[in-house]
């Protein structure tokens, strides 16, 4: 028996709903505690930090606790504001002066160049860039560095179209 279209259910978009939903929700909430009011790189950048933390924070609560890499970066938010709740009573806030990154980090394995140690090499520099990727084998490493690549990809998916949106709007 064939099924229908409407029961199959693709874990694809099924993830992206649960992104969408969160990431909406997150970006709502921060219009609303910190309407856009000035101009300055400072507050700017304050609002591209938020936007960025909401948009990983959705995507890991979005696959929740089943890979290891949503786990380790929920683990990390979750210290990160415990550390900042702390400071934050005790330390008055200050102007960041950093900016945002210019260029994205491009990992490739380049089959030639894969000599003693070369491998090692590479999968340490893999292991830098996927959250709880420290702790990992070379297979589950592997596995969980292709999710994570998907969710990212996810990521870009909605907000082009959040952006392509806002755009046609104006």
């Amino acid at each position: 028996m064939m099924n229908s279209p409407q029961q199959v259910k693709n874990p694809s978009s099924s993830l992206k709903s649960r992104f969408i939903t969160r990431f909406l929700g997150a970006l709502t909430k921060i219009n609303a505690e910190h309407p856009i009011s000035s101009s300055s790189p400072t507050r700017i950048f304050q609002r591209y930090r938020r936007i960025k933390v909401a948009s990983n924070k959705s995507m890991a609560y979005s696959v929740r606790s089943r890979r290891i890499w949503s786990r380790a970066m929920l683990s990390r938010f979750r210290s990160r504001r415990s550390a900042f709740s702390v400071r934050r009573s005790s330390v008055k806030t200050t102007n960041c002066t950093t900016s945002p990154p210019s260029a994205l980090i491009k990992v490739t394995i380049n089959e030639n160049k894969i000599a003693k140690g070369g491998l090692d090499m590479q999968t340490d520099e893999l292991r830098e860039l996927v959250p709880g990727g420290e702790a990992m084998d070379v297979c589950n490493l592997l596995g969980e560095t292709a999710h994570y690549i998907k969710c990212l990809t996810t990521q870009v998916q909605v907000m082009r179209k959040i952006v392509d949106f806002y755009h046609l709007s104006k």
